[in-house]
């Protein structure tokens, strides 16, 4: 891991492997060891694993207006510029899927391809998203007065995540020391700066995007299986994977489907792109 100065904070990165860029991006309570057990299944790509601002050993400024949506964009376009990168496919889950997509949107250019894991182009009803922005701003003022163990025990009690007691016990371990390692002060400012209650609400632009587009999502997950479906009608070049058999973190619950999916239509693409077959 390297912590690299990017628009005045330090970012933690784990670049590895040779070939087409791949940038991934974790949900919220995550890191870059999120992916750690994928990147040997994806041969043949040059990764980039990033703590997103908060998170890991990425600095946690206390500042929630560091940590807006567009803040994070320039942050991660200042990294693939640091690291010689013009070109990248993006893989992001939940809140790094809400990072890749608005990514997509506002630097296609950048972008040869586009992976959403268990992704939310925002909430359309107005009372459910002032609902979600009051409940993120409760929940950051729980984390910062009672701690993060006590959050983690709250977080991994959640209805979204009863499959993950499924996991095996070594699995959930590490993904238990995985949240525990974050600082409060950090997911309490990403909530406020980049929850889901003050994400933009991009549906209705979805048609812009001109890459390939994968999006997956766990077949117990009824909501973002019904998100995934309303994405993948309003995408021009997109095609959707409802995994069986788990739930939000497909990643976690069908590792070896989830890796064989992503490396898949990676392969294919980057062939096509050989090839200039265009999109596929």
């Amino acid at each position: 891991m390297t912590r690299i100065a990017v628009n005045g904070v330090r970012l933690n990165v784990e670049a590895r492997g040779e070939g087409p860029a791949l940038l991934l991006l974790h949900g919220f309570t995550g890191s870059a060891a999120t992916w750690e057990p994928f990147l040997d299944a994806w041969p043949g790509f040059t990764t980039i694993a990033v703590d997103l601002l908060g998170h890991g050993g990425s600095d946690s400024p206390p500042d929630p207006d560091r940590y807006r949506m567009e803040r994070c964009l320039e942050d991660l376009l200042a990294l693939l510029d640091r690291l010689g990168i013009q070109l990248t496919a993006v893989l992001g889950y939940s809140m790094g899927g809400r990072v890749a997509l608005r990514l997509a949107l506002e630097a296609p250019e950048r972008l040869w391809a586009l992976i959403l894991e268990s992704t939310s182009p925002g909430i359309e009803d107005p009372i459910e998203r002032q609902q979600r922005l009051r409940s993120d701003a409760a929940l950051a003022e729980r984390i910062e007065r009672e701690g993060i163990e006590a959050f983690v025990d709250y977080w991994e009690a959640l209805p979204l995540f009863t499959s993950q007691a499924r996991l095996p016990l070594t699995v959930r371990q590490q993904l238990r020391q995985q949240r525990l390692a974050n600082k409060p002060v950090g997911l309490a400012y990403s909530l406020r700066g980049m929850g889901a209650g003050v994400q933009e609400r991009v549906l209705n632009r979805l048609n812009e995007l001109r890459m390939p587009v994968l999006l997956l999502a766990g077949s117990f997950d009824e909501r973002y299986c019904a998100l995934a479906r309303r994405m993948v009608a309003a995408l021009p070049c997109a095609r959707l994977e409802i995994v069986p058999e788990t739930g939000h973190a497909v990643h976690l619950g069908q590792p070896q489907l989830f890796g064989d999916i992503v490396r898949r239509f990676l392969e294919a693409l980057a062939r096509s792109r050989r090839e200039d077959r265009g999109c596929r």
